[in-house]
């Protein structure tokens, strides 16, 4: 329902009024989850979970109250890149309150543990799984899983509005951000447009957006796929010369280079094979490979195969060593476990085999920058975070930073070190343009996505961001 300009603030003064007087008495839609398998006791926080319909979708979340003051508190929509990753990995690797027992792995259903460090300190955080079947997510037919970057966007646009106007009504005068990582810088950079887009109409009842954060994100194709050729020249992972070489043969463009241009394609090649071997997520770790055939059984040997970069060791060297990617292959133990599914509630017989990330999905990459939307954004009184690991060559912080220089803001507090116990935890620098303010901080020594490698830091960014202090 959209209201003329003229009568605007007065229905929103009435919309406000009502929900302050529904909120009192109103019951979640969602169904709490007092405890899980693996986890020793009651969970200490807040934690339903449940199915919002979109159209043909069955959009799969998990929402988890502030452990602050929940009807005081921001609400934080988070979902995850790929596409095709469970929001799950934000849950129980980034920023959730839950994180695996790895250290003590012997075999069988995993077990969770409280993590204090827990972006749930100062928001309600609402996780979902997007698009349609990723994680828990299902569609009711088989055409409504053909999805793309613009109906990825729309269809959690629609989630969220939903959620928020039909099933948790209480939280519509919260203030509002939306969050993302990686490759779902894409689309939730338009998810932000339709918000925006929609207040701007008029649109009752009005989402309380404040502002978004987005982690690594993809945002420009030729300005971070260059940037992955500048970033590894900068951390010597190619020489000089070659990269000189290649600097000049392709006019400094890296992108959709063809055999045509021989001398071009050629620097690439040599290019390639100096970081073919680097993990492209975090350069310093180890790449890893499946050396062994059936450690812990046929299920985490497939979700390490899946995952790419497996595990090089051999059963008897667990806990001792493992892998970054040893802890994604725990997630596909616990959420195909049918106690655990019992326990979150999940529909029977929707999802059969559920994968970290879905890597067959039915997708259209069909926005290959999302750049222009940002800067119509920053037109607006915005307040925004963005943030990169310095050792990611998945999304370099390099291409971050120059996408965000392209948009012409005016900085405010220039380059400097942001600390965490007295160490230097990475750099930060702040702009603004007409109430739209914008921080980029780098976290020293992360990866992709940076919570996973830098939990405690990422923390303190969040907070200092949401409460407004200076990172």
């Amino acid at each position: 329902m959209v209201f003329s300009s003229g009568n605007y603030a007065n229905k929103l003064c009435l919309q406000s009024l009502l929900l302050l007087l529904f909120s009192a008495n109103v019951a979640f839609s969602g169904t709490l989850v007092t405890s899980i398998p693996g986890f020793d006791g009651d969970l200490p926080f807040k934690l339903y979970t449940g199915y919002v319909t979109v159209n043909k979708a069955e959009m799969f979340y998990y929402f988890i109250e502030s452990e602050g003051s929940p009807r005081e508190d921001p609400v934080l929509l988070w979902y995850s890149g790929g596409p095709g990753c469970s929001a799950f990995n934000g849950l129980i690797y980034e920023i959730g309150p839950l994180a695996f027992n790895m250290t003590h792995y012997a075999g069988g259903l995993p077990k969770t543990y409280y993590y204090p460090y827990s972006w749930t300190k100062d928001a309600n955080i609402l996780f979902v799984d997007a698009p349609v079947g990723t994680g828990f997510s299902y569609a009711t037919s088989a055409e409504a899983y053909a999805v793309s970057d613009t109906i990825t966007a729309v269809q959690v646009y629609d989630f969220l509005r939903k959620w928020l106007t039909e099933e948790y009504p209480e939280y519509l005068l919260n203030e509002l951000f939306i969050g993302a990582d990686s490759y779902s810088g894409v689309s939730g950079t338009i998810v932000i447009k339709h918000i925006t887009d929609d207040n701007n109409a008029g649109a009752i009842p009005r989402l309380n957006l404040k502002g978004y954060i987005l982690g690594c994100p993809r945002t420009d194709a030729d300005i971070n796929d260059n940037s992955k050729i500048i970033y590894s020249h900068r951390m010597g992972l190619v020489s000089d010369e070659l990269y000189e070489a290649a600097k000049e043969s392709c006019n400094g463009s890296y992108t959709d280079v063809t055999t045509a241009q021989s001398q071009c394609y050629e620097d690439l090649q040599l290019m390639k094979h100096c970081t073919k071997d680097i993990n492209k997520n975090h350069i310093l770790e180890p790449k890893c490979t499946w050396t062994s055939p059936h450690p812990y059984g046929e299920s985490l040997r497939r979700a390490l195969e899946e995952d790419s970069d497996g595990l090089t060791l051999n059963s008897d060297d667990v806990p001792e060593y493992f892998c970054h990617t040893f802890g994604y292959a725990l997630s596909y133990i616990w959420a195909n476990d049918k106690t655990v599914r019992e326990a979150l509630h999940i529909r029977e017989g929707t999802i059969y085999d559920w994968k970290r990330c879905n890597k067959s999905l039915s997708y259209t990459y069909d926005v290959t920058s999302v750049l222009d939307y940002h800067k119509n954004l920053s037109k607006l009184g915005l307040q925004v975070l963005i943030y990169n690991g310095d050792h990611d060559l998945t999304i370099p912080n390099i291409g971050t930073q120059q996408w965000i220089k392209v948009l012409n803001l005016t900085i405010v507090n220039d380059w400097r070190q942001w600390l965490v116990d007295g160490q230097i935890a990475g750099y930060t620098i702040k702009y603004s343009s007409n109430g739209y303010r914008l921080t980029y901080a780098s976290i020293k020594g992360a990866g992709h996505s940076p919570q996973e490698y830098k939990r405690r830091e990422c923390f303190q960014m969040f907070n200092r961001f949401i409460h407004y202090y200076p990172i």
